[in-house]
């Protein structure tokens, strides 16, 4: 069984993982590898938000940024979904990912400008965009089956065997290859600026992102109505708990999105994605607080009845990111959108 830490990033540990060499997982589960040429990736954020329905105006600005995509330069892979927020706003949300910063460096300014900044048509929505660029060594990723991958996992070079570091609390923490040899906590406090037009947050070292998947899509009847019925009610709950109260656990904001397929529609996928004061955070939301232990109950025991049979799919990734590596813009958005949640206050440039 392979180590979900790739041997060309493993270091000698001053910080042990939670469980021994002989642990045995309960299920099979894999990581995306990527080639060692591959030092640093970019998770890139293009966030569109409407009080209305999407208009032919906001329909004019998402496609001219799928053409942006089409350059050179543009991003290896990227995806779109939706959802609607605590204050009862459309977002559309474009996930875009690179694994050469270089390249990402050349694209990025100019699409900034036509998205956040000077450039910027106002139509009557909000834009924003929120962007990490770690290391390899700063986040990690998880997949409950082989031959589809998602998220960042797409630009990866292949997945790995069967890994050991998971379905034990601390797995996660395990997976990414920091936590060798740091705590990775995080400090200091986030700050927001008014910048013309655009509210720039600055952050604090060490935020945590997570965006963690479903795919029911190949389900049958069966296993569909039970996900249906018995899983993703529960998985709501505890992303409307942590999208209305998560702040005062760690979370600055959480968004559950459906995913949408190449023409709009919507598909039978969906994921969270929220951003936490530190992993710390994070982890202790996933192994005490109600809502997730309810929602690790419903899906265990959907797992556990239909075993090896299961056609549903989950994946996640999770990041670690120092403040260096990361960028937060708003235009036009409402006080509780993303990372405005973590500053007290817009202070004037």
């Amino acid at each position: 069984m392979e180590s979900a830490i790739p041997a060309h990033l493993q270091t000698a540990r001053t910080r042990h993982r939670r469980v021994g060499d002989d642990y045995a997982p309960p299920y099979p589960s894999f990581v995306a590898r990527h080639k060692p040429t591959v030092t640093r990736v970019v998770m890139a954020y293009f966030g569109l938000q409407t009080r209305d329905a999407p208009s032919a105006a906001t329909g004019r600005a998402l496609d001219r940024l799928a053409s942006e995509f089409t350059a050179a330069d543009g991003p290896s892979h990227w995806d779109r979904a939706s959802y609607i927020d605590e204050a009862g706003f459309t977002n559309i949300i474009t996930v875009a990912y690179w694994d050469d910063r270089q390249k990402f460096d050349g694209w990025f300014p100019a699409a900034r400008e036509r998205w956040t900044g000077e450039q910027r048509s106002n139509d009557g929505f909000g834009t924003f965009l929120e962007a990490l660029y770690p290391s390899v060594e700063g986040y990690e990723t998880l997949f409950s089956s082989l031959g589809r991958p998602e998220g960042v996992a797409v630009l990866a070079d292949g997945m790995s065997g069967e890994v050991l570091e998971h379905a034990y609390w601390g797995g996660m923490r395990d997976r990414i290859p920091l936590s060798q040899t740091s705590e990775m906590a995080s400090s200091g406090a986030a700050r927001a600026i008014r910048d013309g037009a655009r509210i720039r947050v600055i952050p604090h070292d060490n935020i945590c992102l997570i965006r963690s998947g479903q795919d029911w899509g190949d389900t049958e009847a069966a296993e569909r109505k039970m996900y249906l019925a018995d899983v993703e009610p529960v998985l709501r709950e505890g992303m409307d708990f942590l999208r209305d109260e998560g702040r005062s656990i760690g979370c600055y904001a959480n968004r559950y999105m459906t995913v949408l397929g190449a023409n709009g529609a919507v598909t039978e996928k969906s994921y969270g994605m929220s951003w936490w004061k530190s992993l710390s955070a994070l982890e202790r939301w996933a192994e005490s607080h109600p809502t997730h232990v309810r929602i690790f109950g419903a899906a265990m025991k959907y797992l556990s009845t239909l075993g090896p049979a299961a056609k549903l799919r989950l994946y996640h990734e999770v990041t670690v990111a120092r403040a260096d590596e990361q960028l937060f813009e708003y235009v036009g958005c409402h006080p509780q959108t993303g990372m405005l949640n973590a500053a007290q206050a817009v202070e004037a440039a």
